[in-house]
């Protein structure tokens, strides 16, 4: 089974390149963004929680993540694999992911990290705000908040899964096809 997570900040292109990669790849996809906006817009409980702490910048509860990511992949068994994005975000997330996929008999195949500087996301972001009105992707204190504490509670992961020799550095800017074509020989060499 392939599992890929692709990680980086918010906007280095994580979903554009999830799209292009699953088409590829046949993987499920598992953005806990669509996942959280989904449970939002449906105005249920676990939406209308997750919304005070997205609408400030900040990261919804790991345990609220995690249920939502486990109920997902039941639903989904039988797949030939994942790509997680936007998730994990922490470190206890991660960890929660390796026990968690240890139930499935499977693991993480790597880890593909889009580098991108913070002025160039908070561009991007601030464009995809005034293109989609997604109100978190409007503000630009609300973006640069986010990137903090993506600094502070994501980053570390890059360490975590360097540790495990599946963290792969790929440069986020750039053509989307030729940023495409460098995760792709990251995949291919695993």
């Amino acid at each position: 089974m392939l599992n890929l997570i692709i990680f980086g900040p918010p906007g280095a292109g994580k979903g554009t390149q999830s799209e292009k990669i699953i088409e590829r790849y046949q993987l499920a996809h598992i953005s806990t963004g669509d996942l959280l906006r989904a449970e939002r817009n449906a105005g249920t409980e676990l939406g209308n929680k997750a919304n005070e702490f997205i609408s400030k910048g900040e990261l919804v509860p790991d345990e609220v993540v995690i249920g939502m990511v486990r109920n997902f992949m039941v639903s989904k068994s039988g797949v030939q694999g994942f790509i997680f994005d936007g998730f994990p975000r922490t470190i206890p997330q991660a960890e929660a992911l390796d026990a968690m996929l240890m139930e499935f008999d499977t693991a993480i195949s790597t880890v593909l990290g889009l580098e991108v500087v913070e002025d160039e996301l908070v561009k991007r972001l601030m464009l995809r705000g005034q293109t989609s009105g997604r109100v978190d992707d409007q503000d630009e204190d609300t973006i640069r908040n986010r990137f903090r504490e993506y600094q502070n509670k994501t980053l570390p992961l890059k360490d975590y899964y360097a540790n495990q020799k599946k963290y792969q550095s790929v440069q986020g800017i750039g053509e989307i096809d030729e940023i495409f074509t460098n995760l792709c020989a990251c995949i291919d060499a695993v």
